[in-house]
């Protein structure tokens, strides 16, 4: 389903040129009314729900209902973004709460030179992705917390 705008929460970004969810939609569908300092998604049929404007949402005024393949009707999931993780919260229709929470880096921020690190060592014969488990790094694994 699209994301849909909760007018009550969103504030425009607090009347910047442009908002954040505009900035990170990748098929550009948000969009500011500038009279009403609310935005909105021009184009619901277009978006792939990638949950991007829902991740960066300071107000988290944006939020898509789910699949119902991963997550029964009437539940709801909210992402929380930090500086190094993301938690996802899943809400079920019974008011059950399951949380995962995933780190968002493996390296420090602005460590990596794309062009002369990206496979540096690496065995590219090896079944593994890029990015899993290689140069003797284990990556963290998602943590499953359970409550209410």
């Amino acid at each position: 389903m699209p994301s849909f705008v909760d007018p009550a929460k969103c504030d425009g970004c607090k009347g910047g040129e442009k908002t954040a969810c505009m900035y990170i939609c990748p098929s550009d569908l948000m969009v500011l009314n500038v009279e009403a300092m609310k935005a909105y998604n021009q184009e619901p049929d277009q978006c792939w729900e990638c949950y991007s404007c829902v991740k960066i949402c300071p107000q988290g005024a944006i939020s898509v209902r789910p699949y119902s393949d991963i997550v029964p009707l009437g539940g709801i999931v909210q992402p929380m973004m930090s500086s190094d993780s993301i938690m996802w919260t899943i809400q079920f229709r019974n008011g059950n709460l399951q949380r995962f929470k995933f780190p968002i880096r493996t390296t420090p921020e602005g460590s990596i030179d794309p062009k002369n690190a990206a496979h540096k060592g690496k065995d590219l014969a090896s079944e593994r992705l890029s990015d899993e488990e290689v140069d003797n790094v284990t990556l963290k694994r998602p943590i499953a917390i359970h409550g209410k």
